[in-house]
């Protein structure tokens, strides 16, 4: 018998080539499409357990050192309101908001950083690139310099600047849509702009107002309080619920657009709705803890190596946000014997090598990440 043509018709091509919308809906993408399925894969599931529980690992010990040392177990009891009142005070009042903010901004960051090198689909796209935590900065700077910092606060006025820096990148990069490509060249620009203006702000500062400025800048997990705590605890909430249920679509933008807009994703609002919540994640962690370098970068692709994904999944990512966050409070505060150095000196020193790495790697793959 004559073989029998197969069902599917051909795509129609439009003017430039490619085939139109309407036909990729007919074409059989299913093995290209990342699966949903793919969130609860055995290796994933195993890394965000292990780095899940390599972070409380470091939260607790954060919690037991110190002038006035605890012990491990001590430590937990001391988490459940059970021990002497001299320990709770200094695990419960002195030190729990320390750790806690380290925890959720490395968090917030891991998960940021994701959002916006999954989005762009560039390894290199993330806050500290594109000038988010730079606008946060220079708002920060201007609010001490200029004298309006004490009716606002430095955590407002460094959200403030952050979301102000993403409208703008995003108004810029916008011509009948907004792609990643442009996203990144336009933040970048926007970046250098951010920094130069927060340079002229210092310099024009007095000493005690560059010291107080600067020392917000580097990211630094001293003398944090409930109030920060409370604040981005419950942006983490509703931030992060929203982000994983992008994850979808998220996913097809890897595709890209043609083949996401085929696919039924609604490329353009998907496309905004993930910068608004990759955006609030970083401005709530900056106003919480200053910007703290390199963590949203370099987080979500050690998440990506270690889980085995084709993009940086989310949840790991933010958990490895949290894992590094934490361990380089650590390392800040016992490196130098009677100093605690901020932790955005050790997380730029450990990220700028991964930086180095990214580049070389996009050099040799010939595509620019």
């Amino acid at each position: 018998m004559p073989a029998q043509s197969s069902p599917v018709a051909p795509a129609r091509s439009g003017r430039s080539g490619r085939p139109a919308r309407g036909a990729l809906r007919d074409r059989p993408f299913r093995l290209a499409v990342p699966p949903v399925s793919g969130m609860l894969r055995p290796r994933l599931v195993l890394t965000g357990v292990l780095v899940g529980v390599g972070a409380f690992a470091l939260f607790c010990w954060g919690l037991a050192i110190g002038d006035y040392p605890v012990s491990l177990p001590g430590v937990v009891k001391a988490l459940f309101g059970v021990g002497d009142p001299g320990t709770l005070v200094v695990v419960r009042d002195l030190r729990l908001p320390r750790a806690l903010t380290g925890l959720l901004v490395g968090l917030a960051f891991g998960v940021s950083g994701a959002v916006f090198q999954t989005m762009t689909r560039n390894p290199l796209a993330s806050p500290d690139m594109i000038g988010l935590t730079e606008g946060a900065g220079t708002a920060v700077v201007a609010a001490v310099v200029l004298g309006f910092a004490d009716g606002l606060g430095l955590s407002t006025v460094g959200l403030i600047g952050a979301l102000a820096t993403a409208l703008l990148v995003y108004a810029l990069a916008w011509k009948g849509g907004a792609t990643g490509y442009r996203i990144i060249l336009v933040g970048i620009g926007v970046s250098w702009i951010c920094t130069s203006a927060t340079d002229f702000l210092v310099a024009r500062g007095n000493r005690f107002q560059a010291e107080e400025a600067l020392g917000w800048l580097v990211g630094n997990l001293n003398g944090r309080t409930w109030g920060q705590v409370d604040s981005l605890a419950i942006a983490l909430a509703v931030l992060l619920p929203v982000t994983l249920g992008l994850g979808r679509w998220m996913r097809t933008l890897q595709l890209g657009d043609d083949v996401a807009a085929g696919l039924g994703t609604p490329v353009q609002p998907v496309r905004l709705a993930l910068l608004l919540t990759g955006v609030g994640l970083v401005a709530f962690g900056t106003a919480a803890a200053g910007p703290v370098a390199f963590v949203a970068l370099a987080c979500p692709q050690i998440a990506l190596r270690l889980a085995g994904t084709s993009a940086p999944p989310p949840l790991v990512s933010g958990l490895t946000g949290a894992f590094v966050v934490l361990g380089a409070d650590l390392l800040a505060r016992e490196a130098v014997p009677g100093t605690e150095l901020p932790v955005g000196i050790v997380t730029g020193a450990l990220g700028a090598p991964v930086l180095l790495w990214l580049l070389v790697r996009a050099n040799r793959a010939g595509s620019g990440g």
